[in-house]
């Protein structure tokens, strides 16, 4: 599905359940697939945090932002790239990069489609790819995303109180 179009105040209140679940302790069940990402407004200067589909990967954490850079998160990143995440029971700082590179996007896609083949496949045939995309239509597609790569800042790892 391409949310690029959706207004801002659908995709806001979208946010609020996974943050909610976090809020009372369901952060270790949830948190296998969404982590709460927090950025610095870039105009408010404010905390903004966001729930984000993501994959980790020898301790660095994979995010995909479907509407590209126009995410306000995304936008917030390139900024300040200075963040603060929340996975299952942890929490660090990090240090966020944003790439709209090709390639790099695509690996990302064929990552989530191996590891979770139902949620992924569904959402890459709302694009209209195949349920076994080539890597040249994995490319294509990854024409609109950007992808967001977050290392975690050294000794910043360590569980929620």
């Amino acid at each position: 599905m391409d949310f690029r179009h959706l207004p801002r105040r659908l995709l806001r209140t979208i946010k609020r359940p996974p943050q909610l679940a976090y809020a009372i302790g369901l952060g270790p069940l949830i948190g296998r697939i969404v982590l709460l990402l927090t950025t610095r407004g870039r105009r408010s200067g404010l905390p903004r945090v966001t729930p984000v589909q993501y994959e980790e990967l020898d301790g660095v954490y994979y995010v995909g932002s479907s509407r590209g850079l126009d995410a306000d998160w995304c936008r917030n990143i390139l900024a300040d790239p200075h963040v603060s995440v929340r996975v299952k029971a942890r929490r660090f700082d990090g240090l966020a990069e944003v790439t709209t590179d090709r390639a790099r996007i695509a690996a990302f896609l064929d990552l989530r489609l191996q590891r979770h083949p139902r949620m992924v496949g569904a959402m890459l045939r709302a694009e209209h790819l195949p349920p076994h995309p080539t890597r040249e239509q994995l490319e294509g597609a990854a024409a609109h995303l950007a992808l967001v790569v977050i290392r975690p800042l050294d000794g910043a790892s360590a569980p929620s109180p």
